[in-house]
């Protein structure tokens, strides 16, 4: 019999609540362990995402596992990683905002189900969603948010942004894998 969690997933790949699915070649819902205490949420599929079915399996992926596993000591199959909207835009464009209203339903039912303790937002999008905020993810970044039921929010660069702008970028979103290790760890709390 199937978990509550593969009846969403299923449910979620025929999904046609708005016009990304005539373009997309797949839903991407989502990957790891959906019983983990992290759980990561990006903007959406790309490209390659779209050709596999998974999120973050191009060059930002490969940074995000890079940095998942030298500040966290994790891999991609002891947490969980989604995105706002689970089909790609038309040519890399920002979901708009009905997109991501058709498709918060799948997120929210995704957080609700794998009860994560810890949920770190990549980039603009992600953030402004869970933290229902209009601030930029320069401001919101650096610390922790409570979100529901416990569960804390630790918003960071989207590691697109990261590749592009080097250095700095690049130790602030190291320091936020760290703050939220330490949420994880229990050595650190909302703030």
């Amino acid at each position: 019999m199937a978990t509550p969690f593969e009846v969403l997933r299923d449910d979620a790949l025929t999904c046609t609540r708005c016009r990304l699915a005539d373009g997309r070649t797949q839903v991407v819902f989502g990957m790891g362990d959906p019983g983990a205490d992290l759980l990561f949420v990006g903007e959406g599929p790309g490209a390659e995402e779209d050709r596999q079915g998974l999120p973050f399996v191009g060059r930002s992926g490969q940074l995000l596992d890079r940095l998942m596993h030298e500040e966290m000591g994790l891999t991609r199959d002891t947490c969980y990683i989604a995105n706002v909207v689970k089909c790609r835009p038309p040519d890399n464009r920002d979901p708009k905002p009905d997109e991501i209203t058709a498709c918060r339903p799948w997120l929210e039912s995704q957080v609700d189900l794998i009860a994560p303790r810890v949920i770190i937002t990549l980039g603009n999008f992600a953030s402004k969603l869970l933290l229902d905020t209009s601030e930029g993810i320069t401001k919101l970044r650096g610390r922790t948010y409570p979100y529901r039921d416990g569960v804390v929010v630790v918003p960071t660069f989207h590691p697109a942004a990261v590749l592009r702008g080097g250095g700095e970028p690049m130790a602030r979103m190291r320091s936020d894998l760290v703050r939220a290790k330490q949420v994880l760890t229990g050595a650190g709390t909302a703030s």
